[in-house]
């Protein structure tokens, strides 16, 4: 399995199970080295005040051996590809991953899903987009993967829509692979844990990319320093705690 977790939930998210020092003991037992935690952007019911984000800054960087970094699961609101992530929560946030939420955007059509999440990934602000595959939001995958190889946007395999959210998936998730393996673009894995028991377990996202032959070496979490170059490339900060990661 690969060292670095992408996304997942916290009790800050209300229907997640786990807090921060959970998911810091899993790591260090699953033998991860780097994490994100990813609770859900304000506008969706369940989620913290927009203060829970802004004060992430008192989080420590490294936790017994463990890197911890800052982020959220952001909502795209509209058509424009508005996200509920902005002012002080930009400063505060390391990592952007946005997506789809039914209560926030409900399900229209694949035209409308795929310029919406095509004009996040213009937006500037989103680093990663979060469970692309869902079949509730249909979008032409061709050309959301070239977007996200233009814009420099990771597209998510997301390992809970094998197993409990978003059934159905799978066929997606495949052709998306597929996508962005020929626009040259990047994968990020997420377990999508809303319990630490299930943080680092990428094993359907493994078995895709596998089947596809979608090349390692554009897989960002891989190494921790991958994912911290991507990031350092897309955001122009450099968090000194993770020099040596």
């Amino acid at each position: 399995m690969y060292p670095v977790d992408l996304h997942m939930h916290t009790v800050a998210s209300t229907h997640a199970y786990s807090t921060l020092h959970d998911y810091v003991a899993q790591a260090k037992q699953n033998g991860l080295k780097l994490f994100a935690i990813t609770d859900h952007g304000p506008d969706m019911a369940d989620a913290p005040h927009y203060w829970h984000f802004v004060n992430m800054r008192i989080w420590p960087r490294v936790i017994d051996g463990v890197g911890v970094l800052r982020g959220i699961e952001a909502n795209i609101k509209n058509q424009q590809g508005e996200i509920d992530c902005s002012g002080p929560m930009l400063d505060a946030l390391d990592l952007i991953v946005a997506g789809f939420h039914e209560p926030v955007y409900a399900p229209r059509d694949k035209k409308h899903h795929t310029e919406a999440m095509i004009a996040a990934m213009a937006g500037g602000l989103v680093h990663i987009i979060s469970h692309p595959g869902n079949p509730k939001f249909p979008v032409d995958i061709r050309a959301i993967a070239e977007a996200a190889a233009h814009y420099d946007v990771a597209l998510e395999i997301n390992n809970s829509s094998f197993t409990h959210s978003r059934l159905g998936s799978e066929p997606n998730c495949r052709a998306i692979a597929e996508a962005v393996r020929d626009a040259g673009g990047k994968l990020a894995f997420g377990s999508d844990s809303h319990t630490a028991f299930t943080l680092g377990n990428f094993e359907h996202c493994l078995r895709i990319t596998s089947e596809v032959d979608f090349p390692e070496d554009r897989v960002l979490n891989v190494t921790p320093r991958r994912l911290l170059d991507f990031l350092e490339q897309r955001t122009g900060k450099t968090i000194a705690e993770f020099a040596d990661f």
